[in-house]
């Protein structure tokens, strides 16, 4: 048995703590760091295979000094500049979701002929009748693959293992890797390192990006980054307790509570601090222009360089409830979009997504966050479908930058389900003709980029393989399970009340 003493930084062992059930169990964990408040040892402990946001202090009598695992080296992974970094489950993870894009068919694809597209003979007798819906997939080479959406009703063979149905994964997810932008290296105590970031010594970037990818660069943790060091946040009638790092100032981190005007969102030492800056602050709405309103929900669209401090505050409160996204300070490349809740006492901040104004990779969203107070409750949603009516008077395709976090991942991957399918069952047959669509009419009418539509058919497994054609099969759960969902989604964007002029930041000289 281990002494407590011997427990040091980089040491494993059983910790207890209480599962959702209510239940105590004994998760492996990691010693991250010790520290001795009036002789008492408290130790930060990350559980393995858990997620960051449960990481916590506790004490020694909630260790399992039996079974205690000395610190040991990751294995190392080479890096991107042909160096190497730590290993990581997560990386691993998202290793393995890397398929949407790169699909392409053993042996050369059989070519549509021109023309019409051809009508499936149907199932064979006493199977019910097919409803096709002809949708055209891109590979990489050049031609075309034609799937049809069969009714509820129909049964389908199950396709063998050798039919091309089985290139689709039932999981798939579209990513694709991030291009790395040209650029220099920046490293600092509080921000981390990022591929777009710039060497100074005193942490500051001399110059601002000229582009920039809020993906964070995982080689660059540290103990320090991967520490909460924030206890609490006291924004407007909300205490919110943060998940992840953030660099705050470091002498507000040993304080009980952290506290934030709601609508400038400048951050203070005390509550008598807070109440001196409101009676001088003016703002009860976020900086910026106004560009929708429908009841008590209004979006604001922020420009980084004009409102440099608003946008730089909050990067910092949202960085608390991020883990996969770093910070910058020179927020000059970005837009905010804050959806506020309207009352008697001003515009209250709900949640937001940045965008770059130039994306060479087509994003729309490079962060998105809703407050935790505000979550589950249809705001995420309402702020990915705000995104892409964005894109719809753009008139571009559009997909969040990636990775994206657990909640987000879930968010997206339910915004797509629903949007998608929504199309799909709209369709009518039109002049006894059977109706038809194509992957870039989804993505037109959508503004959902097609690696994410055929992602997301993947991911719900609708695509099958039936008589030498792909179809998309839409079980009877399926579609009651969309309804459900639809009836239950309350808050929709009503493009009516959008007022949103987009420029051409290509053509300015400066942002």
């Amino acid at each position: 048995m281990a002494e407590v003493g011997e427990v040091s930084e980089g040491c494993r062992l059983p910790v207890l703590r209480r599962n959702q059930d209510n239940e105590d169990e004994w998760p492996l964990a990691e010693i991250l760091s010790v520290k001795d408040i009036s002789g008492r040892k408290l130790f930060y402990v990350h559980y393995i295979d858990f997620n960051k946001r449960l990481d916590e202090w506790v004490t020694q009598e909630r260790l399992d000094l039996q079974r205690v695992q000395g610190p040991r080296r990751e294995p190392r992974t080479p890096g991107k500049n042909g160096g190497s970094r730590p290993g990581s489950p997560d990386r691993d993870t998202r290793k393995s979701q890397d398929v949407a894009t790169t699909l392409s068919p053993p042996g050369p694809p059989p070519v549509s002929p021109p023309g019409p597209a051809p009508v499936s003979p149907g199932p064979p007798p006493g199977t019910g009748t097919l409803v096709p819906l002809h949708v055209t997939l891109r590979w990489h080479l050049p031609t075309k693959r034609k799937v049809e959406v069969v009714s509820p009703a129909t049964p389908v063979p199950t396709p063998s293992e050798t039919s091309p149905a089985a290139l689709f994964p039932q999981n798939g997810s579209a990513r694709r890797a991030a291009a790395a932008q040209p650029g220099r290296k920046r490293k600092s105590a509080c921000l981390g390192t990022d591929e777009d970031s710039q060497d100074s010594s005193d942490g500051a970037p001399s110059a601002p990006r000229m582009t920039g990818s809020l993906v964070s660069d995982r080689s660059h943790d540290d103990i320090v980054t991967r520490m909460k060091n924030i206890e609490c946040i006291e924004l407007g009638r909300h205490r919110l307790k943060p998940w992840y790092f953030s660099p705050y100032p470091q002498e507000l981190t040993a304080l009980p509570v952290l506290y934030l005007c709601e609508f400038c969102l400048k951050y203070g030492h005390s509550l008598r601090c807070l109440q001196r800056h409101l009676t001088k602050c003016d703002l009860r709405h976020p900086p910026g222009n106004e560009i929708y309103r429908k009841g008590t929900i209004s979006f604001f669209e922020i420009d980084g360089r004009k409102n440099k401090s608003y946008s730089q505050n909050l990067c910092l409160l949202a960085k608390c409830f991020l883990d996969h996204k770093t910070l910058y300070y020179d927020t000059d490349p970005f837009l905010f979009y804050v959806m506020t809740e309207y009352d008697s006492k001003g515009f209250h901040i709900v949640g937001y997504f940045s965008k770059e104004k130039e994306s060479t990779e087509d994003y729309n969203v490079a962060c998105i966050l809703t407050l935790p107070p505000y979550q589950r409750r249809g705001y995420g949603k309402l702020l990915i479908e705000f995104s892409y009516e964005l894109s719809k008077v753009e008139g571009k395709t559009g997909t969040p930058e990636k990775p994206l976090s657990d909640l987000g991942l879930l968010s997206y991957r339910s915004y797509w389900s629903q949007t998608i399918l929504e199309i799909l069952m709209g369709l009518k047959a039109e002049g006894g003709e059977r109706p038809q669509i194509t992957i870039n009419e989804i993505s037109e009418i959508t503004s959902i980029k097609k690696e994410d539509v055929i992602s997301t058919l993947q991911y719900l497994n609708l695509i099958n393989y039936y008589k030498g054609q792909y179809i998309l099969t839409l079980s009877e759960d399926i579609v009651e399970g969309h309804e459900r969902a639809m009836l239950k989604r309350v808050l929709r964007i009503d493009a009516k009340c959008l007022h949103f002029t987009p420029k051409d930041w290509s053509k300015r000289g400066k942002w």
